[in-house]
């Protein structure tokens, strides 16, 4: 397994060791001694799958407080452009974001600690998304940034984006709570 530091202070992207044969493949997707040595000392409480069709935008979201979440994500079926914002005040990559392409066939994962801003857009026909995350989903303190924020101009590589109304409705990148400080 390698786990690669990015240029944003905690946040990995994991390339998996992925045994395979001509029954299929296996890999682990979380092994917390392993993490743990590489610097990610978490405990995760939930997991969640989705399922999105072509060119679907989830996020941005985050969760202030107690319930802030630190992530782990990979996808199992499809391609997903996964994309973390740095939301964290006096970081020195405060305001810009990393993105990297997921997908079943190349078994990358994306951790993200808290004070980063989670989405991810759908570039094949649908794909399984699946994240770990170290805090309960807690409705009261999960905020939204506006997915095509023109602060941060994020290139979701979709052409006619599929967004919910409750996304649609994020605030300004400019205008979100100051929770996360570096």
């Amino acid at each position: 397994m390698k786990i690669i530091k990015t240029e944003f202070s905690g946040l990995y992207l994991i390339e998996p060791e992925v045994f395979g044969d001509s029954r299929g493949w296996f890999f682990e997707s979380w092994q917390y001694d392993r993490f743990k040595n590489a610097g990610i000392d978490v405990s995760f409480v939930q997991d969640n799958i989705s399922y999105s069709g072509k060119n679907t935008i989830r996020g941005l979201h985050y969760q202030n407080g107690e319930t802030a979440q630190d992530k782990l994500c990979f996808v199992l079926e499809g391609k997903v452009l996964d994309v973390a914002v740095d939301i964290r005040r006096g970081s020195p990559t405060f305001g810009k974001y990393l993105s990297a392409e997921l997908s079943g066939d190349n078994k990358r994962q994306l951790f993200i600690p808290k004070g980063f801003a989670h989405g991810f857009s759908v570039l094949s026909e649908g794909a399984v998304f699946v994240y770990k995350v170290s805090s309960n989903y807690a409705p009261a303190s999960e905020k939204t940034i506006i997915y095509n924020d023109a602060t941060l101009s994020i290139d979701w590589k979709v052409a006619e984006p599929v967004v919910s109304q409750k996304d649609l409705k994020g605030e300004p990148f400019l205008q979100i709570e100051k929770n996360f400080i570096y």
